[in-house]
Parts: structure tokens; C-alpha cells; sequence
């Protein structure tokens, strides 16, 4: 498969549920700066990748068709958080094979307030296995199972190494410091490790309430074309997908009994280790990083699963100052998931939005200076993880 070239990237501002226009319009207007930052019009689209979890069938085309019905085939994509970037996925696949030239990828979502729930609560839900397994490992009665799943492998990650909470503390304040400087990103406060630490409590000797990322409204596109469609149409070549992984989980899921593996450490470890190879880099070649950091816990042990530093070493990364600018690798320099927000659908594609403008130099206040390679990772439990790495050429 051949590089893809990203043509052009949009966003809209986050919001807080409530807050925000309806998922459709959300949608349609994060197309819509995609395809004027590609120069395109919808109607050299060939076909459209829509990605949320929240909302009913054909969801993508209430927020395509006032962009133009022109007929093309939407697939409407939901894979848990990973949905947009499983979006970006498939867009890529069609046109790294050679089969399509000019395809979208777009994602939204209009969330509520409050803990993530079960919708369908007259079936069997897909987190059986891991709700039992999570049960068997963790003996935090009324804690919210999402915050069991990630409290509980950084939990994990304390017990095996000796990490300290304001570890997490620290990641949430970084995670602060970038996205004060993005004025896409939902909260925008600095915020310090001590604020972090004195915050509520909301898993005592685990977490506090700054450590996990808000549910959020919003929406982000992506336009994906080939080379030669570049050439053709006079689209800018600079920032390409030059290798790609999509992971879903194994035996050792639920086998090793460890809550980091729970939550996808091995799915991220394999995606990282398909894209290094079929990039023929590694981890120290990266500039900037846009990770999954739901949880300032899951950005901790992330940090080893895409090998920025070694297997217990994310607390020596973090002090060190790696993870930030002046640092070995810049992650989140949008706030991330814990500053920017989470609408689960937009999320992979937002990161793509970061990233691009990153390799293209036009990130403004939260440029990476001279960065040229940048990766992205995006989980889904249940379970899904994608990595993607791009490059300025």
C-alpha cells in the first residue's frame, strides 16, 4: 500500500453537553471546513466514512446531505472511542489499495452529561466479559465502571512500579498547560499537579476528579486522497499517512488478569509495533504524539505501550519533562482528551486535525517546533485500538 495524503482536516470547537448545535449540524460544518481546507467540493467525494457512537442508524447521512446528495456510499461507523479513527481507518484502506481517490472521513457526537452508560439495556451488553472480569479484579463497590477500568490499571501500574498518584497529577497538569494555548480545546485553565491532587476525590488513593476527561459534544473530517488526485487537482502533499494499524483484543485480554491489559495495553503495543515496522522507524524518531488520554492514567501507561519510554519508566518520563515541549516527545500539545474533550465519534479525527496541522507548521500556539513525524493512538474498549503514523514530506 502506498503513502495517503491528508488533503485537509476540520473541527469545530468542543462543548459541553447542552451546549452545543445538534449532532448533525456539528457534523456538517466540521465537513465543510475539511473540504475548504482541501479546496475541494463535496462533489469530487467518492465515498464517506461517518463515524459516532451515540445516535441512530444513518446518522451520516442527516449530517452529509446538506453538504450534497450526491449519491455516493456513506457507511456509518461505531467502534466505541475508537470510532472516528476507525473512520480514518477504513477511509485510508480504500484509498492506499488503489480503489478510490478522494474519500472523507468525518465524526460527531452529542453526548450527555454524566458517567458513559449501556443505551440498550433490554440485550446482552458487549462489556459482559470485561464488567465480570473487572469485578474479579478490582473490589471498588460504587465506583463508576468506567472509572474501575482505568483507575484500575493505573492502579496496576502503582502496584507493579511503585508509581505515585501525582504522576497522574502531573500528566493531568501538562495536559492543562497545552490547551490553554488551543482555542478548539473545552477548558482552557492551567491547572497545577497540587490542583489536580486537591480536587475532589473521587476513588480514594486513585483518582480525583481532574484526572478523567469530560463527556463533550462536537465534530471533525478528515479529506484523504491519492497521490495522483493530489497531482491532478493541485492539492499540497506535505502531510501523508505513511503506515497504519488497527488491533482489536486477544487471549491475553482477559488471561494475564491485569487491569492494563483490560483496558488495551497489548492492543496498543501491537498496533505501535505493525506501524514501526511498516514505517521502518521507531518510537525515537517521533515528534509529537496524540494519545488517548481518557484517563490521566491510561496517558501513563500508553506512554510504554507505544514505547516512549521503557515498561515502568513513564513515572522517570514524566518528571523528566519528556512528554512536553522542550522534552523527547511532545504528547497531547492540544490538551488532549483531558483539556480538549472527549465526544467519542470526533475524537480519532480530531487528533488527525492536531497532527496534521503539527507537520504542517500551522498549529500556532501549540506548534511543535520543526516537527516531522507524528503519531496517533485511539482506544476503544470492547475493544478497538488504532495507531497511525504520519509524515511531512
Amino acid at each position: 500500500m502506498s503513502d495517503v495524503v491528508v488533503a485537509g482536516v476540520g473541527m469545530i470547537p468542543f462543548a459541553k453537553p447542552g451546549a452545543s448545535a445538534p449532532y448533525h449540524e456539528m457534523g456538517t460544518e466540521a465537513v465543510k471546513l475539511a473540504l475548504a481546507d482541501a479546496g475541494l467540493g463535496y462533489e469530487k467525494i467518492e465515498q464517506a466514512y461517518v463515524g459516532y457512537v451515540y445516535g441512530d442508524s444513518t446518522c451520516g447521512q442527516r449530517a452529509l446531505y446538506p453538504v450534497g446528495m450526491t449519491g455516493i456510499p456513506i457507511v456509518n461507523v461505531n467502534n466505541n472511542c475508537s470510532t472516528g479513527s476507525t473512520a480514518l481507518f477504513m477511509a485510508r484502506q480504500m484509498i492506499a489499495s488503489g480503489a478510490l481517490d478522494c474519500v472523507l472521513a468525518v465524526g460527531f457526537e452529542q453526548m450527555k452529561p454524566g458517567a458513559l452508560g449501556s443505551v440498550y439495556a433490554d440485550r446482552p451488553s458487549a462489556f459482559e466479559e470485561f464488567d465480570a472480569a473487572v469485578d474479579q479484579l478490582i473490589d471498588a463497590p460504587g465506583i463508576p465502571l468506567a472509572l474501575r477500568y482505568f483507575g484500575g490499571a493505573g492502579l496496576s501500574h502503582m502496584k507493579k512500579y511503585g508509581t505515585p498518584l501525582d504522576a497522574f497529577a502531573k500528566v493531568r497538569a501538562k495536559a492543562s498547560r497545552h490547551a490553554k494555548n488551543n482555542p478548539l480545546a473545552l477548558f482552557r485553565k492551567e491547572v497545577t499537579a497540587d490542583d489536580v491532587m486537591n480536587d475532589q476525590v473521587i476513588w480514594p488513593g486513585v483518582m480525583t476528579r481532574l484526572m478523567a476527561c469530560p463527556p463533550t459534544c462536537g465534530g471533525a473530517a478528515a479529506v484523504l486522497v491519492s497521490e495522483r488526485f493530489a497531482d491532478k487537482h493541485g492539492i499540497g502533499k506535505e502531510v501523508r499517512i505513511a503506515a497504519q494499524a488497527m488491533t482489536t483484543d486477544t487471549p491475553s485480554t482477559f488471561k494475564a488478569g491485569d487491569m492494563m491489559q483490560l483496558v488495551g495495553y497489548d492492543m496498543a503495543k501491537e498496533a505501535a509495533s505493525r506501524v514501526y515496522e511498516s514505517a521502518g522507524i521507531g518510537p525515537g524518531d517521533l515528534d509529537v504524539v496524540e494519545l488517548h488520554d481518557c484517563f490521566a492514567h491510561n496517558e501513563l501507561i500508553t506512554y510504554e505501550a507505544l514505547g516512549l519510554c521503557g515498561e515502568g519508566e513513564a513515572g522517570k518520563f514524566i518528571n523528566d519533562g519528556d512528554n512536553t515541549y522542550g522534552g523527547r516527545i511532545v504528547t497531547n500539545p492540544s490538551g488532549g482528551l483531558l483539556s480538549k474533550g472527549h465526544p467519542l465519534g470526533a475524537t480519532g479525527l480530531a487528533q488527525c486535525y492536531e497532527l496534521t496541522r503539527q507537520l504542517r507548521g500551522t498549529a500556532g500556539a501549540t506548534q511543535v517546533e520543526g516537527a516531522k513525524v507524528a503519531l496517533q493512538h485511539n482506544l476503544g474498549l470492547g475493544g478497538a485500538c488504532v495507531v497511525t503514523l504520519y509524515k511531512r514530506h
